[in-house]
């Protein structure tokens, strides 16, 4: 972990990639190497130290870019981890839905523009976006629970990006992630949306535990958070 971290640190950090946009990710912008300014932290959990760590942001300013490099260098560590992350689709250069993606590989739809729900399902809507809940839960539900069902020494990591509109639809999704955040053999790294019109009952719940550390990202400080929230998720498995 040692020798990743200080070559993380020895590139500064840096991130780029894919950005992702949509009804809860639209934005961007150009990557700074700006030193943040220390933001408030939330309480400490029980141990003194928090457990879970969540990335928020403005839509499109690189959460789960962060997501993906922290867990390839905790992968290339010998952390056990697991877990998803959303990825927009795009077809000839337009963006028509958002796919879920696991850290082996699978892919499975989460929404399309203009779709319809399966015969007999209800619709589930964010703003073009309906949400194909069979899909989602057919592929996230079997990483959280898998992830929630670890004990013991060597916690394992389970990457859940994101809690947002589209996943909160499920109810099995919101159970399981909750299992998942109480499970003493799993630290969670994910990401949740900025505070925006109606609070998400969940989201706020995740906001409010005091074994999470959340981390803001911001153009100026993405560039510069990536060893500290690899250190602060080793922090967590101790």
């Amino acid at each position: 972990m040692g020798v990743a971290l200080r070559r993380l640190r020895g590139r500064g950090g840096g991130a780029s990639g894919r950005r992702r946009r949509g009804p809860a990710h639209a934005g961007g912008g150009t990557w700074t190497a700006t030193r943040p300014r220390p933001g408030p932290r939330p309480p400490p959990g029980p141990t003194g130290m928090a457990r879970h760590v969540f990335l928020t942001g403005p839509p499109g300013v690189g959460k789960t870019t962060l997501i993906q490099k922290a867990s390839e260098v905790l992968k290339s560590s010998g952390v056990p981890i697991d877990g998803f992350y959303t990825e927009e689709v795009r077809q000839a250069g337009r963006r028509i839905g958002f796919d879920v993606v696991t850290l082996s590989g699978t892919r499975g739809v989460l929404s399309r523009i203009g779709s319809e729900p399966p015969p007999g399902k209800r619709e589930c809507r964010v703003g073009q976006y309906v949400v194909d809940l069979t899909s989602f839960e057919q592929l996230a539900l079997p990483v959280l629970r898998n992830a929630g069902s670890g004990s013991g020494p060597g916690q394992r990591v389970c990457v859940i990006d994101e809690i947002g509109k589209m996943e909160l639809f499920s109810q099995p999704f919101i159970q399981a992630v909750r299992q998942t955040l109480s499970t003493p053999g799993t630290v969670v790294l994910g990401t949740i949306p900025m505070p925006k019109g109606k609070p998400l009952a969940l989201v706020e719940e995740i906001r409010n535990r005091n074994d999470v550390q959340v981390f803001s990202v911001t153009k100026e400080n993405r560039n510069r958070l990536l060893p500290d929230i690899v250190t602060c998720v080793q922090s967590g498995r101790q």
